[in-house]
């Protein structure tokens, strides 16, 4: 078992098969040393656990659940990177991630949000979990997720 693997297994975390695109692209691609994955969206087995803006109020996605949709995004990146990479392991740094929040025009929380993938990243890497990031309200997502996020690894 990899260390990674292993630090997985500790936190109770099972890594998902990788999401097949919706759309025309592919879910990571390898450049020199960095891995890019496409946004990746909240799915578990097939489908959103929720749809819809975020924001606090009858019929919008709470913040605290949408930050669980964050962490689940970036599993599912972790997972596409997997694929490209062959093992979590040879990650030497998370170098930046990008979340997207569909957001109703009265929410400002998406930095707490996207807390949820970095704090994800963060206790399975630990050091090399520490990364830039941009957390960014928009006004829809596709397939009306509440969440996105991208990933940006250097590797050896």
């Amino acid at each position: 078992m990899s260390q990674i693997e292993a630090r997985l297994a500790e936190l109770g975390i099972e890594l998902p098969t990788v999401v097949p695109p919706v759309a025309s692209y592919i879910p990571a691609i390898v450049s020199g040393s960095l891995v890019f994955t496409s946004g990746q969206l909240p799915m578990v087995s097939g489908a959103l656990p929720a749809t819809g803006k975020v924001g606090d109020g009858h019929g919008l996605v709470p913040a605290a659940d949408a930050r669980d949709y964050a962490r689940i995004s970036a599993l599912n990146a972790l997972a596409a990177i997997k694929s490209v990479i062959g093992s979590l392991d040879r990650i030497t740094q998370v170098v930046k991630v990008t979340g997207f929040v569909a957001s109703d025009p009265a929410f400002t929380g998406q930095p707490g949000v996207v807390n949820g993938a970095s704090e994800v990243l963060g206790e399975i890497f630990g050091e090399i979990g520490v990364h830039s990031r941009s957390a960014v309200g928009v006004a829809v997502l596709p397939l009306d997720s509440p969440v996105e996020v991208e990933l940006i690894v250097s590797f050896a």
